[in-house]
């Protein structure tokens, strides 16, 4: 549950129940050597018939109810959970801003991937010659989820993330950051590659000035 001003939280219940609709959908699905994943091919059209409720969902900036709305915590999870596995992800979308202050954030910014049936996706393909198993669900307080493999792999796989910062540029605040992808050798314990996977540049749609803690650098 979001923090959000002047909303009805009633959408954030709502949210809940989709994403424990499209938990059910997902859980336990296999990804074979060969196969491609596809969210919207899995989760399906979300109409209340199925199970979806009205939810809040952020359109061109602006935060609308939409039948289905907040699905995006979903496939904000699945992508950064993919990013730690050998599994490819072949289409991802995000939003090119910043749209809310930071609230019980545990992963890195920049990792999100929204959704909007038929037209976004998130995709990823399994390139290995090891199955691969997605379990997600709803608990009392959180999306949880994970993913399994049949076989330990020769590689553990994490996301760092550098140089994170604020910057004002021509009167407008950006929030930008590296992630880079890290690739351990599981039997030694040394560091095999370091990869650059993303550098995020995104404006900021809210005032950064009233959040204790944060900086802003000023550029020319």
């Amino acid at each position: 549950m979001r923090k959000l001003e002047g909303t009805d939280e009633t959408l954030q219940r709502n949210k809940i129940t989709s994403l424990r609709t499209a938990a059910s959908l997902i859980d336990g699905v296999i990804i074979n050597p060969g196969e491609v994943f596809s969210f919207w091919r899995l989760v399906g059209k979300p109409v209340r018939r199925r199970g979806f409720l009205p939810g809040l969902q952020l359109s061109f900036g602006e935060l609308v109810s939409m039948v289905g709305g907040g699905l995006c915590q979903f496939s904000n999870l699945l992508h950064w959970m993919v990013l730690q596995t050998p599994l490819e992800v072949t289409e991802r979308h995000r939003h090119s801003f910043d749209p809310f202050p930071d609230y019980r954030r545990t992963v890195p910014f920049g990792t999100g991937a929204t959704v909007f049936y038929n037209y976004l996706d998130l995709m990823f393909v399994n390139n290995t010659p090891w199955r691969f198993q997605i379990k997600t669900w709803v608990d009392e307080h959180n999306l949880q989820g994970e993913i399994r493999c049949g076989k330990k792999l020769p590689r553990r796989i994490s996301i760092e993330e550098r140089n994170h910062r604020f910057v004002r540029t021509g009167g407008t605040v950006y929030r930008e950051n590296e992630l880079w992808r890290i690739e351990t050798d599981t039997q030694t314990s040394e560091v095999v590659s370091e990869e650059l996977i993303m550098k995020n540049h995104a404006e900021v749609r809210y005032d950064v000035t009233e959040i204790p803690g944060i900086s802003v650098i000023e550029s020319d």
